[in-house]
């Protein structure tokens, strides 16, 4: 077997390790900064404590939080225009804000737009603003990735991959994530534990990512319920943010799979959490999935406590059951039918994936997901 690990950043851990952003800025020289967060973030007054550590730590800073939801074309060139004179950004927030920080960093030292680099049309710089990430929750795994992803001219989903986009520092705070909803910490944990599972039992698949892929599966799926119904439990939100990290370690490495070319083709046809579409692709396509019976997919079982790969239907059921998802789709998507859902599906940007899966996706294969997605309710 032959395998390359990509680099790992520097990862620090522990209840209000968040505070060491100054310091940390300090450290590493920066004059200027840029601090990316969402709006929400913004009107709680995060950002402004972000910002007064490094004001205080001698870092001229600005805030960029012109934003909410999932990436766009316009949020990127805004923030790439708001760090003209930094030397670093801080992305601190969901996966939203940390891929917006990043890709800010890459274009903001090279002055390109962020469409240059999209689907890795041109090399990216080798000399980025310096990057470092907290995020707010337990989700994306963007901390550890170098893949960033953003809604395009069209509004279909795009990314900018590269090692160059990867943060130089990551602050794990559990207690900035103690505050997420429960239906949030529901959609981003699953969306974690499909990004460890994914990453573990597709193509791609590697013993020198298994490592952080399973762990991230013991620990979300010991965790994520006690997170969602017990929201101020430290131990568990931790288990929860360490276990997304590990997950982006893990994909940063292997990629994905089937529910990640469903949840980008639902997204675009209309808006939807990455996290609740990824769930719900996932349900509906494990029990097709785990018929392959693979050495990984059993593995991958064994590390969710389970006996075998057969198991593995149930207690993903089970554990959504737990964590409260409702299975619908947003009012949206009853402008939609199956087709459109496939035609999204077999788009060049989602291949990727759907050739990273341990079974064959054909065409029939993704008229039936399709048809299967599409029936749930259209209610949320």
């Amino acid at each position: 077997m032959h395998f390359t690990t990509q680099a790992i950043p520097e990862i620090r851990f522990g209840a209000d390790v968040h505070r060491q952003i100054g310091e940390a800025a300090r450290s590493m020289g920066a004059a200027a900064a840029l601090v990316v967060a969402d709006a929400f973030l913004a009107q709680s007054g995060l950002a402004d404590r972000v910002k007064k550590q490094l004001v205080d730590a001698g870092v001229a800073t600005a805030v960029f939080s012109g934003f909410s939801g999932e990436p766009k074309l316009q949020h990127l060139r805004a923030a790439v225009a708001a760090a003209e004179g930094a030397d670093l950004v801080v992305g601190i927030g969901g996966g939203s804000a940390l891929d917006i920080a990043k890709i800010t960093a890459c274009c903001a030292a090279s002055g390109e737009d962020p469409m240059h680099y999209a689907l890795a049309a041109n090399p990216l710089p080798k000399n980025p603003l310096a990057k470092i990430m907290v995020p707010t929750t337990a989700g994306t795994g963007s901390e550890t990735s170098a893949t960033n992803i953003f809604a395009g001219p069209e509004g279909r989903k795009l990314w900018i991959w590269g090692v160059e986009t990867k943060a130089d520092l990551v602050l794990l705070d559990p207690a900035l994530t103690t505050s997420l909803p429960a239906n949030l910490t529901a959609w981003c944990g699953l969306d974690a534990f499909v990004h460890a599972f994914e990453a573990a039992t597709n193509r791609n698949a590697h013993t020198g990512a298994k490592l952080f892929a399973h762990e991230a599966l013991r620990l979300i799926a010991r965790a994520l319920e006690p997170a969602v119904q017990s929201p101020e439990d430290l131990a568990a939100r931790g288990r929860m943010l360490l276990g997304s990290c590990y997950a982006g370690v893990a994909i940063d490495n292997c990629g994905t799979a089937i529910a990640h070319t469903i949840s980008h083709a639902l997204a675009g046809l209309a808006p939807v959490h990455h996290g609740l579409a990824t769930a719900l692709a996932f349900e509906v396509t494990l029990a097709w999935l785990v018929e392959a019976d693979t050495v990984d997919l059993n593995d991958a079982a064994g590390a969710c406590g389970l006996a075998s790969a057969r198991d593995l239907p149930a207690f993903v059921s089970g554990l959504m059951d737990r964590a409260g998802l409702v299975r619908a789709l947003p009012a949206a998507f009853a402008a939609f039918a199956a087709d459109d859902l496939a035609r999204e599906m077999r788009a060049p940007e989602n291949q990727p994936m759907r050739r990273s899966t341990i079974r064959d996706l054909s065409d029939a294969d993704i008229d039936r997901v399709a048809a299967a997605m599409m029936a749930l309710p259209k209610t949320l």
